[in-house]
């Protein structure tokens, strides 16, 4: 199970960084759409970005791990809140649905419930 939530680190923290980072764009549009603000935004974005990287630092460092995922999930948590808020389609809200899942995931694993 411990290589299964390591596995899950890494998609996650590679998925937000990739959509931070390099779809930077899409996530202007997404965030004007939703109403909130630049400089949320941007708190946003830094929060993910250094979630992630807790994240990979994780699979070195375990005890970095478990308020990492708790946290990245909030984000996730606060994203379907958005998308549900606006009325979005289903495919708008899979992605971070599946990578909440997948912090949950790895935070029960983290601190052995799994």
């Amino acid at each position: 199970m411990h290589t299964l939530s390591i596995y899950a680190q890494i998609i996650v923290a590679l998925s937000v960084a990739y959509v931070w980072i390099f779809r930077y764009e899409n996530i202007i549009r997404e965030f004007k759409q939703y109403g909130i603000t630049d400089l949320l935004r941007n708190m946003v974005g830094a929060a993910k970005i250094a979630l992630a990287t807790l994240l990979i630092v994780g699979v070195w460092y375990p005890a970095l791990v478990l308020v990492s995922a708790l946290l990245m999930a909030g984000l996730m948590l606060c994203a379907q809140v958005a998308h549900i808020k606006v009325q979005n389609p289903f495919m708008k809200f899979l992605p971070s649905a599946v990578l909440l899942i997948l912090c949950l995931f790895v935070a029960s694993v983290s601190s052995g419930i799994i």
